[in-house]
């Protein structure tokens, strides 16, 4: 038997992650000690005994043989919460690139010490007969303010100090005598910060409908079975929130957590508010906006239990939950779900692999459900259920498109056609509320012309050409270039050029339009402080504002009973972005936007703005019919070889010299052609970025596409073991992102 050595984790709450401990496995310790294991070992100059983490194995030591201490003991497979964070980092790092430090960081995020919130509290110590005696005896005495402090505690045993103080109008002098004298006790608790501010509302729970009903049964039905992940893809309105609820139910009653993951911070405001009205405490959010200290606490409280569902943005999967049994994906199409930074991991496949790990279940919602996920359903790797009706038998928006290429032949070259200001005028006169949804995705990039719709599109790649600085239109797939036009070779029109309003510009143009009307907006700016979006969605709940003026953040799930008519501003701006899943992100955009309209009682309408209402993404959102879309979507990305049809991996470089990245991404290239295994493994670039430089950054990219998602992870190991013992790439960064 060979020897095995393990790289240890000393303290995972400690600050520097970045440092691990090899030991040597003794032989009868080599089947019990794996990745993830828990481990007792000599540590520092005293050898003191401790506990550790393993989060490798290797047989090369890294030092010599003599200088190595042995690992003591191990737990024998016993595995917590911080063990199966392990093991879900080594996951990460296999499938996404990224070092094991940057994994664990990722899963466990450093737990800086924050100074505990206390909370000192009057407690009485006698008994209730003990101190009726005490107290005749304080009345005897005339000690006036010994009988009011007695009497209080007499009345309420347990007092926070500030208020017994103020309500018993006494002093600390006072109270430290009764403590003396064995009377009370001055005690202190730690107090942990919750970040949900409003009042548990004890609402009588809304009824399933029959189909939520059968629904809900054929999912418990799938956990008994084969407990595959399951797909709920339900029309916007459905009551898929309700769904949830019951889901979580089920989890309380097992004793057992929940974790809820929804795509914008935005939306945390209206789903606590639902959700903290059902459950009370033991509901808690976790996002960005929090404070340090609030997010220690919200961690703490998880890791004991003393909470059972967490709501939050993509970062909360990693709630360290004892015992986790479901994690929700809703609005899992979001494009938030993928991470930016290394690793580039999606919220899905690992919130799938945690899940399994911890024998938790997996529930992912979306009217509009992502292509990988359906195809997915479609080869039965997932489970699918459907919701083909609003709650309550409410009806779908009314939706109409409106071409603005007939607008500017009309003489109307505001941003608001005539049909949309017609349907605003009429709205605002019977006091119902209008959502104004500004579809910039994409917009600083593509080149099209205002007469006829033309865009400027690369002939290998489909995909939208992106204007450079240069003068260069350019793709970023394949790094065709071509100078910018100044007539559109279309039609010879000179009315080109790329899209400049935002929705500072558009609130101008309605305020302008609709002087009496109330206008909220809600955008980057806007949204800035810490409670920016409570306040702006809650001034719109609250029917404070006639007019939400938004991007993205305001067509994604939120719940607005009294708007009844959306305008989609420029609905093809997301269509031309320079990506192959542009026709996607539209037809989802499209399809969420018009949903938050008509979701009380009153029927709603939808305009939808566009200069190509024939293409198909834009044509199937107006029926709002899916499988329509899919079936033309899939045929594309099959003829063109892009995700889900066959898989890509992305290699990111970034450097502060652009010879530097431009020399180390054709050694990266000359490299993958030496070492590809197969013809039918592509390789597409190097080109430059969409945004080539950012903070004085040059960025670069490269593409292989392969069928074998595993033969593209090999090929991306063997990569980085390349630029790990070649020094040249020492300056620049590189990410690698798969299926992005």
């Amino acid at each position: 038997m060979g020897s095995y050595y393990a790289d240890i984790i000393i303290d995972i709450t400690h600050e520097k992650l970045d440092r691990t401990f090899q030991y040597r496995i003794p032989p009868d310790l080599q089947s019990q000690v794996k990745a993830g294991s828990q481990v007792e070992i000599p540590f520092g100059s005293g050898n003191r005994r401790i506990r550790g983490y393993v989060i490798s194995i290797s047989q090369e030591p890294r030092f010599p043989e003599g200088k190595m201490k042995e690992i003591l003991s191990s737990d024998n497979g016993e595995f917590n919460v911080e063990s199966n964070m392990i093991i879900l980092a080594g996951w990460m790092k296999k499938n996404y690139g990224s070092t094991m430090i940057q994994a664990l960081k990722t899963v466990m995020p450093i737990r800086r010490k924050t100074r505990e919130k206390e909370e000192r509290l009057i407690r009485l110590v006698l008994n209730e007969e003990e101190a009726r005696d005490r107290l005749r005896y304080f009345e005897e005495k005339n000690q006036k303010a010994r009988v009011r402090i007695l009497k209080g505690l007499i009345e309420n045993p347990e007092i926070p100090y500030g208020e017994g103080l103020r309500s018993w109008k006494t002093s600390a002098e006072a109270l430290r005598s009764l403590e003396t004298q064995g009377i009370l006790k001055v005690v202190s608790r730690t107090v942990y910060r919750n970040p949900i501010q409003q009042k548990q509302q004890e609402d009588e729970p809304m009824k399933l409908s029959a189909e939520q009903h059968r629904v809900l049964e054929e999912i418990f039905g799938e956990w008994e079975k084969s407990d595959r992940p399951c797909l709920v893809k339900g029309v916007t309105g459905s009551g898929k929130t309700l769904l949830y609820m019951e889901l979580m139910e089920k989890m309380l009653r097992d004793g057992r957590q929940t974790i809820l993951l929804i795509p914008e911070i935005a939306l945390t405001y209206q789903n606590v508010q639902r959700f903290y009205g059902r459950f009370g405490e033991r509901v808690t959010v976790l996002n960005s906006r929090l404070s340090q200290g609030e997010r220690f606490d919200q961690m703490e409280r998880a890791r004991k239990g003393q909470v059972q569902i967490v709501i939050g943005p993509r970062s909360a999967l990693f709630t360290p939950f004892p015992d986790l049994g479901l994690v929700i994906l809703d609005e899992e199409h979001e494009t938030s779900y993928k991470s930016e930074g290394t690793p580039r991991y999606h919220a899905r496949e690992t919130a799938i692999e945690r899940a399994r790990l911890e024998g938790a279940h997996v529930v992912l919602g979306s009217a509009t459900p992502s292509l990988e996920a359906y195809q997915r359903c479609k080869t039965g790797e997932y489970a699918l259920f459907l919701l083909n009706s609003r709650y309550q038998e409410a009806s779908l928006p009314r939706v109409y498109s409106v071409d603005m290429r007939e607008e500017l032949k009309k003489g109307n070259r505001s941003i608001l056609s005539m049909k949309l200001q017609s349907a605003m005028e009429e709205r605002l006169a019977k006091g119902e509320q209008i959502m104004l949804f500004l579809n910039r995705r994409g917009y600083a990039g593509f080149v099209s012309c205002r007469s006829c719709g033309h865009v400027m599109k690369c002939p290998h790649c489909d995909v939208s050409l992106t204007i450079h600085d240069n003068g260069k239109l350019v793709c970023h797939y394949c790094g065709y270039q071509t100078p910018v036009v100044n007539r559109c070779p279309a039609c010879g029109s000179s009315y080109i050029g790329g899209f400049r309003a935002g929705t500072q510009q558009i609130e101008q143009v309605v305020r302008k339009r609709f002087p009496k009307a109330r206008i909220v907006r809600m955008d980057l700016d806007t949204t800035r402080g810490k409670d920016g979006y409570q306040k702006i969605l809650r001034t719109f709940a609250d029917r404070k504002a006639d007019i939400l003026i938004g991007t993205q953040m305001i067509v994604k799930g939120h719940d607005f009973p009294h708007v009844t008519l959306m305008g989609v501003l420029s609905a093809d701006l997301s269509l031309y972005a320079s990506d192959y899943r542009a026709a996607e992100r539209t037809y989802q955009l499209l399809v969420q936007a018009v949903g938050r309209a008509g979701r009380g009682e009153v029927p709603g309408e939808a305009v939808i703005q566009t200069y190509h209402p024939e293409h198909y993404s834009i044509q199937t959102a107006i029926q709002q019919d899916y499988d329509a879309f899919f079936q033309e979507e899939i045929s594309y990305r099959k003829l063109m070889g892009y995700p889900p049809a066959s898989n890509l991996l992305a290699v990111h470089g970034a450097c502060g010299d652009a010879e530097i990245l431009e020399q180390a991404m054709e050694y990266i290239n000359r490299y993958l052609l030496r070492i590809r295994c197969g013809k039918d493994l592509q390789i597409i670039g190097p080109t430059a970025e969409s945004v080539a430089k950012i903070n004085d950054m040059y960025r670069s990219v490269l593409y292989i596409r392969n069928q074998s998602i595993e033969q593209l992870i090999r090929m991306r190991e063997m990569l980085e073991k390349y630029v790990e013992i070649n020094h040249g790439f020492d300056p620049v960064y590189l990410q690698y992102d798969l299926n992005r």
